[in-house]
């Protein structure tokens, strides 16, 4: 993707938590299951070049999701978590079709990636 020595942060959170983020900084109602802020955009841009920015994830709404979805929680956890990487990156699933769909493209080969990877012990 192009961005090797940069970083991220993850924060795992519950529902209650993500729901007053998702309004304070979005003016959303209620819980999401993942917010990015890009820490590659805006007034702070500059400050440090290598800060990607902070992906948020609600634990309790990926794990509905998974029980919905009928899949383990890991794999959903990672599909979020790709997901909020990928707009930290750039990527826009709201700007466009053509944007969508090449958001799941990336989206897909890096999950691919993360299923071919061995596990750490």
């Amino acid at each position: 993707m192009g961005y090797p020595d940069h970083e991220l942060s993850i924060l795992i959170v519950d529902d209650k938590e993500i729901a007053r983020m998702n309004e304070h900084y979005l003016h959303h109602k209620g819980p999401t299951n993942v917010i990015s802020f890009s820490m590659q955009e805006g007034d702070f841009a500059d400050v440090n070049p290598l800060l990607l920015g902070d992906v948020v994830i609600s634990a309790d709404t990926a794990q509905r999701e998974a029980r919905e979805a009928r899949m383990p929680f890991a794999a959903r956890f990672a599909q979020l978590l790709v997901h909020g990487i990928l707009h930290l990156v750039g990527y826009d699933h709201e700007a466009s079709a053509q944007e969508a769909e090449s958001m799941e493209a990336k989206s897909e080969e890096m999950l691919a990636m993360l299923a071919r990877m061995e596990p750490v012990t």
